[in-house]
């Protein structure tokens, strides 16, 4: 009989996902500091809706390379 859940697959899914999260962390920072302003300031305290939208296109395209080079 074949185990409903296999640990092995989760241990794997934890550990592909921790390693997603730091390699978007580490290029998020890299895209951070090759920005001349910083990016949180200006979208948090000067209210500019274009760099908030360039920082959501940078996180969706990191997060999309991210996710397609674990998955293979």
């Amino acid at each position: 009989m074949t185990e409903l859940i296999n640990l092995k697959y989760i241990f794997a899914s934890v550990v592909y996902s921790l390693l997603g999260v730091l390699i978007f962390v580490l290029a998020y920072w890299m895209v951070e500091k090759m920005t001349p302003e910083n990016t949180w300031k200006e979208i948090t305290e000067k209210q500019n809706t274009a760099v908030a939208i360039v920082a959501g296109a940078v996180i969706i395209g990191l997060a999309m390379i991210i996710s397609s080079a674990i998955h293979g």
